[in-house]
């Protein structure tokens, strides 16, 4: 079985691939179902979620296990930290 090849793009991204002509429509990809008025009486337009930069000290232990790892080390300690915040919020 291959990887599927997901990419994520902005909308100005995508704006600019269709500028250039280079923004590919399957036109045989099946329609999505139709979204009634009731779904867009009540729906709601969110700002997207970005993340934050931040400088953060650690215990030199703490570092090391993570990066002793390998690369990716702090996207491993952004998951840790999005666990904890997940099992507190269910609590």
């Amino acid at each position: 079985m291959t990887k599927p090849d997901i990419r994520r793009y902005t909308i100005e991204q995508i704006r600019e691939f269709n500028e250039r002509g280079e923004y590919y429509h399957n036109p045989d990809a099946p329609e999505g179902p139709e979204l009634g008025d009731e779904f867009w009486k009540n729906a709601v337009l969110r700002e997207p979620l970005t993340s934050k930069s931040v400088h953060l000290k650690l215990d030199p232990e703490v570092f090391e296990f993570f990066k002793q790892q390998g690369k990716g080390h702090i996207t491993r300690m952004q998951n840790v930290l999005a666990a904890y915040v997940k099992a507190q919020k269910s609590r």
